[in-house]
């Protein structure tokens, strides 16, 4: 690795923004990072201009030799990058918005990243994503991607499935709230050494041990969250309910939260549909903490990140994304959860899937960890029909095809309809239709009743 450490971050204008400086700046005597760059597009502008005012304003705090970069010109930004992160959102937030009204006003689960709102997002993004690994391999072609971008799963998947580039992992939040909420729970101090046996696919991650200083303590953490008595780790951006203590015994498993989407379909709909009806989904919720943060990133006078970023719902963000640049950086071969194909290592799943789980991290990239060589058998079922709609899905998003949007639809075990799957279908592909460039042909015949 080059004494120039330059990382370029693709949604620069993004409000997680800070967070991710603030990672840099408080691991500058490990990992140097000379050069950030933030890149956005044109709607993004003016987020980018308060987004990029606040970084410097942070550097100089900080008094660290780290020069911020801003520009809408990404091929301009990727020369010579040794990291690239991406952290965007195909038609902000307003995209959103629709990923879970029209599921909503049809009966069903709206969600940024599971569903039919899931899909829809995956189809804007999965043609961005291959944008830039093409200028990737183009400008930069020794650089590592780094993906925040949701369905962090369903977008590694589509890389490994669709092009030749190696260089890329995908990497989310859940697992790190996830570790930090053991770590509280079970008292640990900075000097006790944790490892996690975590597997599954992105926001369907299980645990099954949990190792303090060489030692399982995962009995005594299981019956906690089973008897009620810890509170089990969650997000901002879910509705907090406790999976019943039946079900976590006979997993013998931890669940992140976001598996409250299928152990309790009804009850999460429920809350959901509650919410519609009042006029709102979770999509307003963020573009209010949002509008809150950027009033708070205009004052010249602030110049850390503030707290009030946690509400955003991806705490623990640039642990995440810092941590695996630093220990590729320093080839730390350290212990982290990622989304990476396992060629092979897990013994009892198809060896071609992309999968999230606990790995180790160097030089060279993430390897499964030989600790975690199957995937138990009980939740089997459930991980093979995900992967069968992430793999419809990023199919979908590259043949543009309306059949091919149905097929994933219908995979997708929170749509119970084929009917209400053709509905949604043509709903949403007009709704997106300026996200969709390659889907042009296929919304032209929706629009003339050719379907």
């Amino acid at each position: 690795m080059s004494q120039k450490l330059k990382v370029v971050t693709i949604g620069g204008g993004s409000s997680y923004t800070p967070e991710l400086l603030e990672g840099f700046i408080k691991r500058y005597h490990e990992l140097p990072v000379s050069e950030l760059w933030l890149v956005d597009v044109e709607e993004g502008q003016e987020k980018l201009d308060i987004i990029f005012a606040l970084c410097q304003r942070m550097v100089k705090k900080a008094g660290v030799p780290l020069k911020v970069y801003k520009t809408l010109n990404r091929r301009e930004a990727l020369r010579d990058a040794d990291f690239v992160t991406t952290q965007l959102r195909v038609g902000q937030l307003k995209a959103r918005e629709l990923d879970e009204r029209i599921p909503l006003s049809h009966g069903y689960l709206g969600q940024e990243t599971n569903g039919a709102g899931g899909l829809f997002k995956g189809l804007r993004t999965i043609p961005v994503i291959f944008d830039i690994i093409k200028d990737v391999e183009a400008i930069c072609p020794n650089a590592w991607v780094i993906n925040f971008t949701n369905p962090a799963g369903m977008v590694t998947e589509a890389v490994y499935r669709h092009t030749g580039f190696k260089r890329f992992i995908g990497v989310c939040n859940i697992p790190i709230s996830m570790k930090m909420f053991i770590r509280d729970v079970l008292g640990l101090t900075d000097s006790d050494a944790l490892a996690i046996d975590l597997f599954g696919l992105n926001h369907m991650v299980f645990i099954k041990d949990v190792l303090v200083n060489g030692t399982s303590r995962f009995a005594e953490l299981l019956d906690g969250v089973a008897s009620g008595r810890l509170k089990a780790s969650t997000v901002k951006n879910i509705f907090d309910l406790p999976f019943s203590e039946g079900l976590i015994r006979a997993l013998n498993l931890l669940p992140c939260s976001y598996l409250l989407y299928y152990f309790k379909q009804k009850e999460m709909l429920a809350i959901e549909m509650g919410e519609y009806y009042k006029g709102g989904v979770r999509a307003q919720v963020v573009q209010q903490v949002e509008k809150q943060l950027f009033e708070l990133y205009k004052d010249p006078a602030l110049k850390d990140k503030p707290k009030e970023l946690e509400q955003r719902g991806g705490a623990y963000y640039s642990d995440a994304a810092c941590e695996v640049i630093n220990a590729i950086y320093n080839d730390k071969q350290a212990e982290h959860y990622v989304n990476i194909p396992h060629h092979g290592h897990v013994k009892n799943i198809p060896p071609e899937w992309a999968v999230e789980m606990t790995c180790i991290l160097g030089r060279n990239g993430a390897m499964p960890h030989p600790r975690v060589t199957q995937f138990d058998e009980k939740v089997l079922g459930l991980i093979h029909t995900i992967k069968g709609f992430e793999v419809a899905a990023s199919k979908a998003a590259l043949s543009g095809e309306f059949n091919d949007v149905l097929l994933a639809l219908n995979l997708s075990p929170l749509v119970h309809s084929d009917r209400d799957a053709e509905l949604l279908a043509r709903e949403m592909l007009l709704a997106h239709e300026k996200w969709l460039p390659n889907f042009a042909e296929c919304i032209g015949k929706l629009k003339t009743s050719q379907y």
